[in-house]
């Protein structure tokens, strides 16, 4: 039986989790539209490689200036937001198991609940912690993520226009299993990207504090543990770009898994076809072979735009969630 202080905290690390995860969806929700159509784009996405294959103006998308016109001119500002819904709807559970699993985990490997004694645990544990929470919260929130993919790839006309129709036409195509398609890579994938999160943030965390006490030290001041929401937000930064940097080729298979046998308007170029790769090796190699390593690069400029506030809003927002909470319920 937990203690009520337990469940306490772990109502306010889910809260919180899932306030910051939907705050930092929303307000990201452009620059993931538009690495997703990216992504699931199998032309090339820039103007030098379709120069250097002879293949100009063959690309529906070829940068972020020119994707960003496309999609204000033929979809309106709501374009920018398409799978919002359901991204939304994933990114509350997701974040909410996160964050508990994870001051779970580290309440088990410090022996106390405080913050103060988890950032004494050792960089390795962190990583281990952030790996094992993602994993978690990606088996329990993966339909949602699928869901938020399709929608937000499909563009102009329309192939589901709600997201009720697109949950339909997956069971019915692809039965409940269609549902978790692109799982595999996304574990793989989530357990380093989830490591260097978490882990570079409280790396960069304690280096930030670090440096609070020799500054104080050196201007004989006295020492302030805490961070500052400036501070906070660079840590976040810093760690959402780490993460995704070393990630992205990953995230591009989980896509392409997600859109399989997508029906798409020609003018969006070739579509992937269904059961078009075997698995996640297979399909690494297909797109290495017919659109080279800038193929799973494909989205890496909104893909790193978009992680570095991301990651900030995401872990600033928490901090003051779980102050705001835990003030409330105290």
């Amino acid at each position: 039986m937990e203690e009520p202080g337990q469940i306490k905290r772990a109502l306010i690390e889910a809260t919180a989790g899932a306030i910051a995860g939907g705050i930092s969806r929303t307000v990201t929700s452009p620059l993931d539209v538009i690495k997703i159509r990216f992504q699931v784009q199998l032309e090339p996405t820039t103007s030098w490689a379709l120069v250097q294959n002879n293949l100009y103006a063959r690309s529906k998308y070829t940068g972020m200036l020119q994707a960003t016109k496309n999609i204000f001119r033929e979809e309106g500002l709501p374009g920018f937001w398409r799978g919002n819904v359901p991204a939304l709807l994933m990114v509350v559970p997701y974040t909410s198991i996160q964050f508990t699993v994870l001051h779970k985990i580290k309440t088990v490997a410090a022996g106390s609940s405080k913050t103060e004694d988890h950032m004494q645990l050792s960089p390795y544990l962190s990583y281990i912690s952030g790996a094992l929470a993602g994993c978690a919260a990606t088996v329990g929130s993966y339909p949602f993520d699928l869901l938020r993919t399709i929608l937000a790839s499909q563009g102009e006309p329309k192939v589901y226009p709600t997201m009720r129709s697109a949950f339909v036409d997956i069971v019915r195509t692809r039965g409940f299993r269609g549902l978790y398609a692109g799982l595999s890579p996304t574990l793989v994938e989530i357990v380093p990207y989830a490591g260097l999160q978490f882990g570079t943030y409280d790396t960069f965390k304690r280096w930030t504090m670090t440096w609070n006490h020799y500054r104080s030290s050196k201007m004989g001041q006295s020492t302030d543990d805490g961070l500052s929401s400036f501070q906070l937000f660079i840590c976040g930064l810093a760690a959402g770009t780490c993460a995704k940097l070393v990630c992205h080729p990953l995230d591009v298979v989980k896509k392409r898994f997600q859109i399989e046998g997508l029906e798409r308007h020609p003018k969006y170029g070739a579509r992937v076809e269904r059961s078009a790769y075997k698995n996640m090796f297979d399909a690494i190699c297909r797109i290495l072979q017919a659109e080279g390593w800038h193929g799973l690069y494909k989205g890496i400029v909104p893909s790193t735009v978009k992680a570095a506030p991301a990651g900030a809003v995401t872990f600033v927002t928490y901090e003051f969630a779980s102050d705001w909470l835990e003030s409330i319920l105290t």
